[in-house]
């Protein structure tokens, strides 16, 4: 099934790398009762992904937040260790960007 606008995220289980180690968290919490961006990139350290994809979210956060965005999250087909260097590599050091790892494919399957 293809995700249209208007339907819920499907749920499942991502996760995000925290200083704990890495940290499963459900679309659920992600998407309750806010109004979240989600870009999904075919994957991280990709030479088109890391010098359009995230730098452009990055870039324009700000205007994306004024349009009453509360988060903006990017997933990719990695782990929540490779997301967490990724961002850091691009100077992404706090949750400015929700770097979240669907390493199986879950969400990425569901949504089509």
């Amino acid at each position: 099934m293809t995700i249209q606008i208007g339907d819920r995220i499907p749920n499942a289980t991502l996760a995000q790398a925290t200083a704990e180690g890495p940290k499963p968290v459900s679309t659920a919490d992600i998407f309750a009762g806010k109004t979240v961006a989600l870009f999904a990139v075919p994957g991280a350290f990709t030479p088109t992904c890391s010098a359009r994809h995230l730098p452009g979210f990055k870039d324009h956060l700000a205007d994306i937040q004024g349009k009453g965005v509360d988060t903006v999250a990017c997933i990719s087909v990695n782990d929540a260790f490779v997301m967490k260097a990724w961002a850091d590599s691009q100077d992404i050091t706090d949750d400015s960007i929700v770097m979240l790892a669907d390493g199986n494919g879950e969400l990425t399957k569901a949504l089509g």
